[in-house]
């Protein structure tokens, strides 16, 4: 998620490198010599500013040496299919010596692994080509688990060879059923079309699954010991907590890129889980957020670039997964995926630039039983730190409150739902919105020091009743807000039983500021983003791990599974400060009313129930990680989930009975741009079907409020929204 630096600039003289959210800028790396010295450098220096920079830095001992075994050892052969238990034993002598190797600056272990898993990938290269001499057979009980996590070391050279096997007949098996569909689909349309045999189409898939192989054997060919000695960094780095991250110099450059937001590719951000890729969040503005099919939690099974055949990528390098998917504008990527309800889905994206207008607070009237309420959509806490006239998300906010209330609405919501953040600054004007003064935020560092940020205006743009909705994804800035709010006793937190529980703070430091002058010169050194502070709610209680917990909690599809923070093996943990000084709001009069009366309609609400039944069946399935290579009992499984899906394809169907109209300053702008009108007509659709707002519009009629009579607030009225 958006990490929030500037408050530690005083602390460090800091490189600011905005993680880029597009996979277009990630591009494979040049050939970089390696120097063993400058690794040892490297070790020394990161070891120096971690502990003095990091937050609550780990303690280096047997505990830490055998995390950095583990995760070096996985983070190579993730998918298990290249080292055996003799290998795993020669490992093994170093499972406890690595924090003393590194405090030595002693890289035999990384050097033995590294060599290995080299001799090892030449050995595969053999073993897995040998497998395209005859067709594999689908009528035995064969089966294959595709949970790595569950597979054991294969014991010996055999057992290695076979997994090959098992894996290839099931890359073959899977694209055989994809080529039959299409075979009846052309057959369906042109009567005269001659179907390929099964022979064809299993000697064509047989024959596709090596030459995925072989590209991706050809992409591993390239990387040297440098681009392996990045990944042991780490793999130590990471021991710290899952934010703490190394950056080698090409990748500190490609993140040198700004917050421009000319961003080319499908818009969105990926991440390795086991030997998979999966979308970690979609990027506002860009084509996958667009498109409305691609969701966070899909794991990316293969890539094809338009109608080519698809190129499988589990266990690939996330760099050389991001290449494949990258591309100009205007080409067409297709994107196999593998949805968090077990379903596969072939997903159609055409690469494009991010679009920047999207990316803005906007807003829309909801009418229903003859009332008005206000909607404002905020994807990011966005800000110019560079020059304080452009637009911000506070200044942008303000405006869209006193159009709203213009407008005459009764009411507002403040959807955060997949916002990750961003400027902390904008956290504090933002909440200022809606309170008198007084404090939205504490940080503490890690000398122990306390910081609180406060709203120093008395003035109250909004007073009436408030919403705020927000779900799984809703992270870091967005969880300051909706904390501030809920201490305040200001507005009702409703959505997913938690938010994403980031609530720490990186800061990206420029390891190059260390070479001092008249020592010897390594070259750029890169840089490392690492936890510097936390975050902490007025109440004392820290976002961090638990998030912020719904007032009142919707199922979604991922109620029973594991999302955001608590989802990381290293995440710091939740603890407690004492609280700011503050004093509650308490402007909603009815507050215990209006969640009783919310949860029973939950309970009547059969769109709620369906997808409460989804997010079980989801839970139910995620573990079911074995596999039929035997045709009849594989068509039957794909079968059973595609019937078991159907009744859930219902929920994309619902519909609110919301009547959504444009504001007023934006009617005319609808009438004469078509692309812009387009923009709003298809979110005022989304807005439509959409049950959680429709919630939302119940929530804050059902609410009574107190007034504070809210003064004016003199607020730059942005420049009006251009055509793309």
């Amino acid at each position: 998620m958006n990490a929030i630096w500037m408050f530690m600039k005083k602390n460090y003289k800091v490189v600011l490198l905005v993680v880029a959210l597009s996979a277009t800028l990630w591009s494979f790396r040049p050939k970089v010599q390696s120097d063993p010295e400058k690794d040892k450098v490297l070790l020394d220096l990161i070891s120096y500013v971690i502990e003095k920079g990091h937050y609550d830095p780990a303690v280096m001992d047997d505990t830490f040496s055998k995390g950095v075994y583990d995760d070096f050892v996985d983070a190579l052969d993730p998918s298990k299919r290249f080292f055996i238990e003799s290998d795993i034993k020669e490992f093994k002598v170093y499972e406890l010596q690595i924090d003393d190797m590194i405090r030595e600056r002693d890289l035999t272990f990384f050097t033995l692994v590294y060599e290995r898993i080299q001799k090892r990938m030449n050995e595969a290269k053999v073993i897995y080509r040998a497998l395209n001499d005859k067709p594999f057979e689908f009528n035995s009980d064969e089966s294959i688990n595709i949970d790595s996590d569950k597979l054991a070391i294969a014991k010996n050279y055999t057992e290695l060879k076979n997994r090959w096997r098992l894996q290839i007949k099931l890359s073959t098996l899977a694209s055989v059923v994809d080529k039959q569909k299409i075979e009846k689909e052309n057959k369906a349309k042109d009567a005269n079309y001659k179907e390929k045999t099964f022979e064809q189409l299993e000697k064509e898939s047989r024959e596709s699954a090596i030459k995925n192989l072989d590209e991706y054997f050809e992409f591993v060919s390239d990387l040297d010991r440098a681009d392996w000695f990045e990944v042991y960094i780490n793999s130590i780095v990471s021991q710290f907590d899952p934010h703490t991250f190394y950056f080698a110099p090409e990748e500190k450059e490609k993140f040198d890129i700004s917050m421009s937001g000319k961003l080319e590719g499908i818009g969105a951000r990926l991440q390795k889980k086991n030997d998979h890729t999966e979308i970690s969040e979609l990027i506002s503005g860009g084509p996958a957020w667009r498109g409305k099919e691609l969701e966070p939690g899909d794991i990316i099974l293969k890539v094809a670039q338009g109608a080519n055949e698809p190129v499988e990528v589990a266990g690939m390098r996330l760099d050389d997964v991001v290449k494949k998917i990258k591309g100009p504008k205007g080409t067409e990527v297709r994107l196999t995926v593998r949805k968090v309800d077990g379903s596969t889905k072939i997903i159609k994206v055409i690469r494009d630039i991010v679009e920047i207008e999207e990316t803005y607070a906007k807003s829309s009237i909801i009418e229903k039983n003859g009332k008005k309420f206000g909607l404002i959509y905020l994807p990011k806490f966005y800000i110019d730190f560079e020059n304080e006239d452009n637009r911000d998300a506070a200044k942008d906010v303000a405006v869209e409150v006193n159009r709203l209330k213009n407008a005459g609405v009764e009411g507002i919501v403040m959807d955060l739902r997949d916002n990750g953040g961003g400027s902390l600054k904008t956290v504090v004007d933002i909440t200022g919105l809606f309170i008198e003064e007084g404090p939205v935020v504490q940080i503490k560092s890690s000398n122990g020091k306390k910081e609180v940020l406060f709203d120093h205006d008395s003035k109250v743009q909004w007073d009436g009743p408030l919403v705020v909705l927000q779900n799984n994804f809703s992270a870091s800035a967005s969880e300051i807000f909706a904390a501030a709010i809920q201490d305040y006793k200001r507005g009702v937190i409703i959505g997913s039983k938690q938010s994403y529980g980031k609530g720490t703070v990186q800061n990206v430091i420029d390891l190059n500021q260390f070479q001092f002058k008249g020592g010897a010169n390594y070259g750029d050194l890169g840089a490392l983003k690492t936890t510097t502070q936390k975050f902490y709610r007025i109440n004392g209680g820290s976002t961090q791990l638990e998030g912020v917990s719904s007032d009142i909690a919707f199922p979604d599809r991922y109620s029973y599974i594991k999302i955001g923070e608590r989802d990381e093996k290293k995440a710091m943990p939740w603890d407690k400060i004492d609280q700011a000084h503050y004093t509650e709001t308490k402007s909603i009069l009815n507050f215990e009313n209006v969640v009783a009366n919310s949860q029973k309609r939950l309970v009547e609400n059969a769109q709620f129930k369906l997808i409460d039944e989804n997010a079980k069946w989801i839970n139910d399935r995620k573990d079911d990680s074995n596999i039929s290579l035997n045709l009849t009992k594989f068509l039957e499984e794909q079968k059973s989930i595609e019937e078991a899906t159907k009744k859930y394809k219902e929920i994309a169907k619902y519909k609110n009975g919301l009547v959504v109209n444009p504001i007023s300053e934006e009617v005319e702008l609808m009438k004469n741009d078509a692309v812009f009108s387009q923009k709003r007509k298809d979110w005022f659709e989304a807005i439509s079907k959409d049950v959680y707002v429709d919630e939302a519009v119940n929530v804050l009629a059902d609410i009574k409020t107190s007034s504070i009579k809210p003064k004016s607030i003199p607020v730059k009225k942005p420049k009006l929204l251009v055509k793309s």
